[in-house]
């Protein structure tokens, strides 16, 4: 069975089987790459970056007020 031949029984394109493909092989790390549940977990450290750092300029500009 040919890749074109999968594609039109999903009913999808050839190139989004290969990108499943693709992924598979990342998720089971047979290729390199990032994995959902890494580039999961990466966006939750950058949002609490975003967050800590918001605190922090918080932090900054109370403790300048109070020294003044």
């Amino acid at each position: 069975m040919t890749l074109a031949q999968i594609a039109q029984d999903f009913g999808v394109h050839e190139m989004t089987i290969t990108k499943w493909l693709r992924a598979a092989d990342v998720e089971d790390g047979v290729k390199p790459g990032v994995t959902s549940e890494h580039a999961r977990e990466l966006r939750e450290a950058r949002r609490r970056i975003r967050l800590l750092e918001q605190e922090n300029e918080v932090l900054r500009r109370a403790a300048a007020y109070l020294s003044q």
